[in-house]
């Protein structure tokens, strides 16, 4: 049997066919796309002019250097067009290219997506397809760079013709600037393009390591007094809320706005009875679609962190953080971490009295997909933990919310009844109930408006907690971590999100009147944007002595 699929496999005919399949496969690795939409039979109309290098290289080597090369142009290209792909799942989820040196951390998180959107059988499946893809990737590469390598030394000069052919059409197009189609050009050099760029990035954040310690040392808070720091605060109970994927899309795309602008129209009046202001503004996160530690890192570092390696590398210094500041002031600082399920050692870098997370703030219901628990149970049971308690100290609280949490399914239902949350075994039925992951995503145009929905529960619990539990000393502040995916958040949408300062104490909001922030709850398109890690700054100037601000 198998002698005779070896003379099958030895006919001229199939060997030819392999021979241009090979070509084929090589010509269309060169130039393969790394932006899911131009992965189209368009963008392959194109000359890849390191097509003519690979030619010229193959048939001009001997045997052997020639196999190891076209094993090394192999590999190469493999990887190359793995990472492509890669590039096209970040810019779907994250708006930007992925990062080979920095970004293998975030794997975890899209198996733990995976996992809640489809079941862990599903997402190992997933994972096994994915490896096995990568692996037969790399093999077919170098495959089809081995044969036509062996083709090209037996036809030398075919080959030298071939290439000197390649290489004049690309020179031709290239002068005329002859397109496919808008400002994509015939003459294509992606491939060298792109591995010279991939190569200068990891060389960029090798150098960025020594100018991130250079930002470190040069704090302009290092040496302030702790008496001169947050005077105008003294007393009252500040909590920072991060709002999960409430981006600047949620309050101005013109599908999303309908849903969430309501909300804030209605919250600020709510407010407004119950005796408190508010004022919004802007900030640009450094993250976009997930990395919502990057952001926290940020907001409270005054650095801005856009990457795991910064993260690492900040999370080991003494930087001054605005937890840090609040606990060398005499508050008790406190983490409500409800999206997390194991220790988490930064918490210690931060400055934190008590971290409180999924683990023990005494939910006994069921997860909603990603999110452990809903933001109504987690602002219920501040109030037991830390909020409520007779006799303590003025609080400094940071609470990220994750009911709006990717997939944005189901979720949760709002309970006017406060009570009736109870230890969370309540939600049960609405878990059961409600829309599935895997139904949701598998109609991708309803995703959009079921985050604009998770953004509007997300608010109306936080609002309705702030009027019912909130008291004269209240400060919240409260805004997005980052824009949620495109697939929510539009194409080319910005890096901004909203962030409001709310108090009952008009003399806090007086502090701020120099920032220029709009009114309410909702930020004006024309209001100020600051990049996040300016908040910071600007927040320990506003409240702090006049010796500290300057």
């Amino acid at each position: 049997m198998l002698q005779r699929v070896r003379a099958f496999v030895r006919r001229p005919r199939i060997q030819l066919s392999l021979t241009v399949l090979a070509g084929l496969l090589l010509f269309a690795f060169l130039i393969f796309p790394n932006i899911l939409s131009r992965l189209n039979p368009v963008t392959f109309v194109r000359i890849p002019i390191e097509a003519a290098f690979v030619l010229v290289l193959l048939f001009a080597l001997p045997p052997r250097p020639r196999r190891v090369t076209s094993l090394v142009i192999g590999v190469l290209l493999g990887w190359l067009v793995v990472e492509k792909c890669l590039d096209m799942g970040f810019f779907e989820e994250l708006n930007r290219p992925f990062d080979p040196i920095l970004d293998w951390v975030l794997f975890d998180d899209a198996f733990s997506f995976a996992t809640d959107s489809y079941g862990r059988p599903a997402a190992v499946g997933a994972a096994a397809a994915v490896l096995l893809l990568v692996v037969s990737i790399m093999a077919v590469a170098c495959w089809a760079v081995l044969r036509i390598g062996a083709l090209a030394a037996r036809h030398r000069r075919r080959s030298a013709i071939t290439a000197g052919g390649v290489a004049v059409a690309w020179a031709l197009t290239f002068s005329l600037g002859v397109s496919v189609y808008g400002a994509v050009p015939v003459a294509a050099r992606s491939t060298a393009t792109y591995a010279w760029d991939r190569a200068h990035q990891a060389r960029a954040g090798l150098r960025d390591e020594a100018n991130f310690a250079k930002e470190v040392a040069d704090d302009a808070f290092a040496t302030v007094p702790a008496s001169q720091m947050l005077t105008a605060l003294a007393g009252k109970d500040v909590i920072f809320t991060f709002v999960e994927s409430y981006g600047r899309s949620a309050v101005e795309h013109p599908a999303l706005a309908p849903l969430v602008g309501p909300v804030l129209d209605s919250g600020t009046a709510q407010l407004k009875a119950a005796g408190y202001a508010a004022r919004s503004g802007w900030l640009t996160s450094p993250t976009f679609g997930g990395g919502s530690w990057l952001a926290h890192a940020t907001f409270e570092s005054g650095l801005w962190i856009n990457n795991e390696k910064r993260y690492r590398n900040l999370v080991s210094t003494d930087r001054l953080t605005l937890t840090r500041a609040f606990h060398d002031k005499g508050h008790r600082t406190v983490s409500v971490m409800p999206g997390a399920t194991r220790a988490w050692p930064e918490g210690a870098f931060y400055g934190y009295d008590q971290v409180w997370d999924s683990r023990n703030l005494g939910y006994n219901g069921p997860k909603f997909s990603w999110a452990p628990m809903p933001d109504q149970y987690t602002l219920k049971q501040l109030n037991t933990i830390e909020y409520k308690r007779p006799g303590r100290k003025p609080l400094m609280v940071e609470m990220p919310l994750v009911s709006s949490h990717t997939p944005w399914a189901p979720i949760p239902d709002y309970l006017p009844d406060w009570d009736q949350v109870g230890d969370g075994s309540g939600y049960h039925a609405m878990v059961a109930n409600g829309t599935k992951p895997k139904a949701l995503w598998a109609e991708p145009k309803k995703v959009r408006a079921e985050y604009g929905k998770s953004i509007r529960y997300s608010l109306t619990t936080l609002i309705n907690w702030i009027t019912r539990y909130g008291d004269d000393n209240l400060v919240m502040v409260f805004l997005g971590d980052h824009q949620p995916s495109p697939i929510a958040a539009g194409a080319n949408a910005s890096h901004d999100v909203p962030i409001t300062i709310v108090a009952k104490d008009p003399k806090v909001l007086d502090r701020i009147t120099g920032w220029g922030w709009a009114d309410g709850l909702k930020p004006r398109s024309g209001t100020p944007v600051w990049p996040m890690n300016a908040f910071r700054d600007r927040f320990l100037t506003a409240f702090g002595t006049q010796a500290a601000a300057s």
